[in-house]
């Protein structure tokens, strides 16, 4: 099998430089039971991405109508969409708008 050049891939951020630098330096080791560690990464997965939480919500009209405009333009359901855009807040990542 043909190896890669080290400068193959232009890493995206600081955060996958700094991964590929650490394959590189061959700092990471193989795990004993890899479907074990399958196993506990999507359970991981699974318990972060269940909705077990109903709220009830009032909104305005116009923001309901509004939702649900962008919830169609996004092709998801508006109740996504509001989980999402809650989720982006309480994380850092919704970014205000230029």
């Amino acid at each position: 099998m043909k190896k890669l050049s080290k400068k193959a891939f232009k890493p995206i951020d600081q955060e996958e430089k700094d991964l590929m630098e650490s394959i590189e330096r061959d700092e990471w080791q193989s795990v004993k039971n890899i479907n074990q560690e399958k196993e506990k990464a999507i359970a991981a997965a699974r318990n972060t991405l269940k909705k077990n939480k109903r709220i009830n919500l009032r909104l305005t009209q116009k923001d309901y109508q509004q939702i649900q405009i962008r919830a169609i333009q996004e092709g998801i359901p508006y109740q996504t969409l509001i989980s999402s855009v809650i989720h982006k807040y309480l994380n850092g990542s919704l970014a205000p708008k230029s």
